[in-house]
């Protein structure tokens, strides 16, 4: 007789754990999944080529009505989970409780809205789901519309190109001296910043924003910074990280820390209870990128399965699904006095390439313009390759490895796999 699972959450990566225990024995367990959206599970990571009209939201949908019901899995969609009681190993949602056997705790994690005064104001969102994507390409309808993003990191730039795809005019307000600063040195943070202002997108760097400001209808009306500039605009996002929805496992008694902690098998402090995905915390770290969630699907599917796996990150990597802007980013490309960096930069194709070397291993990679060999400079920087023989050709990727290094077929991010020229962030799925 199946056991009972329940979970709450149908995000990436608890739909890929359904695939994984599906695939690996469909009768193991009898399956109730919550979710307070209306919908079960779809790509987020194609959320920006929903806004920028590349693609339909039917096109990213993973799995449907007809899913669930072939694979028999009961569905709780537009439900919330309200409190779990471990001692009775209950459920308890909007409409009803739900026992369980085994738990898993998926509640991903929510947009941090910064603070200051008007940040509930109607026409103030982030971008996570759906609905926030049908509000911006609604904004694209409008004659003369404008939008301001704060955050310009990969999902602000993501929603600032799609809603400039659509005939909004943007402005993106970034805290930092350069976009994607974590992902990007200052010289590719330029070119970025140049190829987006080419499209019409305006960026201020170093921008301090001090408070949103309403119009005469309670809505939104335009962004005020810390100088007395005064961003006019009609739909205000905010793109500036994520925080882990971790409230339910707390009430629950569940060690909680900026995550629920999880071991290397997933579980959490209660050893019928897992969790997986953005709310998780494991050894001090959280995640917002896909493909730790779903090596982590991987190992929590073999672990409620009886079998011997355990959960390690591996390094990871940034692109930006924004066409015609060519990025690539891995590793640590900080400076420092005991390493060295490699530059070329061809001003000309608007190229640029960094690669940073430490102790005779390349540690970080950054890559604007040409990114063929972003992979190739990826399984370098994992092997831990010594390059010192290949330091005079480095910078020219594999068509200049006079040794033709054989490397390891390393796992590396969906973002990657998907195209060569196409954000979590990872910071993140941000």
């Amino acid at each position: 007789m199946p056991q009972k699972l329940v979970i709450i959450g149908a995000g990436m990566a608890p739909g890929r754990l359904l695939d994984h225990l599906i695939a690996a024995d469909p009768q193991a367990y009898d399956v109730t999944l919550f979710n307070a959206e209306k919908r079960g599970t779809y790509n987020r990571l194609m959320l920006s080529p929903v806004l920028s009209g590349e693609k339909t939201y039917a096109d990213i949908v993973t799995h449907d009505d007809a899913w669930y019901v072939k694979h028999g899995v009961t569905c709780r969609f537009e439900e919330r989970v309200l409190s779990i009681d471990p001692m009775a190993k209950m459920v308890v949602g909007e409409k009803g409780s739900v026992a369980y056997d085994k738990l898993v705790i998926a509640t991903g994690s929510t947009p941090f809205m910064i603070p200051i005064p008007g940040h509930d104001l109607p026409g103030v969102i982030a971008y996570r789901d759906l609905e926030d994507t049908e509000a911006m390409i609604a904004l694209g309808r409008k004659p003369d519309a404008r939008a301001v993003v704060i955050g310009g990191g990969v999902l602000g730039l993501e929603a600032a190109a799609g809603m400039a795809a659509r005939g909004v005019n943007v402005t993106v307000v970034h805290n930092a001296g350069h976009i994607m600063n974590r992902q990007l040195d200052a010289p590719a943070g330029g070119l970025l910043r140049a190829d987006l202002e080419a499209r019409g997108i305006q960026v201020l760097c170093n921008a301090a924003s001090t408070q949103i400001v309403a119009g005469i209808d309670g809505r939104v009306r335009a962004l005020q910074l810390a100088d007395g500039t005064e961003l006019a605009c009609d739909l205000l996002v905010m793109a500036v990280g994520i925080k882990p929805n971790v409230s339910v496992a707390k009430d629950a008694g569940l060690e909680v820390n900026k995550g629920v902690v999880v071991d290397d098998r997933m579980q959490t402090s209660n050893p019928n209870i897992f969790s997986l995905g953005e709310c998780v915390e494991h050894k001090d770290a959280l995640f917002g990128l896909v493909a730790p969630l779903y090596d982590q699907a991987e190992v929590l599917a073999k672990t409620l399965l009886g079998q011997s796996a355990q959960f390690v990150p591996k390094e990871l990597t940034t692109k930006l699904k924004v066409t015609g802007c060519d990025l690539f980013s891995a590793g640590d490309f900080e400076d420092g006095d005991d390493r060295e960096s490699i530059v070329f930069h061809d001003k000309i194709r608007r190229v640029y390439k960094r690669l940073v070397i430490k102790k005779n291993k390349l540690i970080g990679a950054v890559l604007y313009g040409e990114t063929a060999d972003g992979v190739w400079f990826y399984n370098h920087i994992t092997a831990g390759t010594n390059v010192a023989s290949l330091r005079d050709q480095l910078i020219f990727g594999p068509a200049f490895d006079a040794d033709h290094t054989q490397l390891p077929q390393s796992a590396i991010t969906s973002d990657i796999a998907r195209a060569a020229s196409i954000p979590m962030i990872q910071e993140s799925l941000q």
